[in-house]
């Protein structure tokens, strides 16, 4: 099996505390990998480290915000003393704001887009020489179905995960040469904190799961496996794709 490991590959998690972040942490880690995971809140990051310890996995948790120019030299330098390489990127941390498009402020519009899509671009382009020391290094970007239409979650946000899709194939074209696979997952609505409020909403729950053919909503697992996938030496011949994990609603014209 291994080409269906992970074994000994360095890992860079965003947004790892909650959500998909979260269940990918877990699920590299069960696949043999080393991990370091970001996010900005340090109580979480902590606490996190400590649930990971009860359930015998070690993982290091760095309290940064990706956003921060200074924050993204500090990841950089942890990876080049700690590890000297980097095999896999997953730029996951996001944020949205939900609001009508004439209500939004400058600051609210260039938060979702700083860090949807200007973070992973800074991230990738910073660690590029820690992924080239590397054998077989992955990006692996979680971008969103509102990067390929309208799913009423504002359009900052569709903006932003539609940018990281572009993202995804440019990077794949310009860095295949130095033998770096950049791909994205494109998760529906899962069982999120990001997604709380509106899966609480009986219509909304509705609405999605009446669109949805296999008829509920993801786990953060089912994010996670797909995007380990990507990581894994099975995947080694597919670089600038979106992997679409929707449960069919793309396909669902009816």
């Amino acid at each position: 099996m291994k080409n269906w490991n992970l074994n000994d590959k360095k890992v860079l998690i965003t947004g790892g505390t909650k959500g998909i972040g979260r269940a990918t942490v877990k699920e590299f880690l069960s696949l043999g990998a080393e991990v370091v995971f970001t996010a900005r809140d340090a109580a979480a990051v902590e606490a996190f480290e400590n649930d990971l310890r009860a359930e015998n996995f070690i993982a290091t948790g760095l309290s940064f915000d990706v956003t921060k120019d200074a924050d993204t030299v500090q990841i950089k330098e942890w990876i080049e003393s700690n590890w000297g390489r980097l095999d896999v990127l997953v730029n996951n941390a996001g944020r949205n704001i939900r609001k009508p498009s004439d209500q939004y402020t400058t600051d609210e519009y260039n938060t979702v887009i700083n860090t949807n899509v200007t973070a992973p671009f800074n991230l990738s382009v910073a660690l590029l020489n820690l992924l080239k020391a590397s054998d077989f290094a992955s990006i692996i970007n979680v971008a969103s179905i509102a990067g390929l239409m309208d799913v009423k979650t504002g359009s900052p946000y569709g903006i932003s995960k539609a940018g990281l899709l572009q993202l995804t194939r440019n990077l794949a074209a310009e860095w295949a040469t130095y033998g770096i696979r950049v791909n994205a997952v494109s998760p529906w609505f899962t069982e999120t904190p990001l997604t709380d409020v509106l899966l609480k909403n009986k219509e909304k729950l509705k609405q999605v799961i009446s669109r949805t053919p296999l008829g509920r909503v993801a786990q953060a697992v089912e994010m996670a496996t797909a995007i380990a996938f990507l990581a894994m030496p099975a995947s080694s011949y597919i670089t600038g794709q979106n992997i679409i994990v929707d449960g069919g609603m793309t396909i669902n014209a009816l």
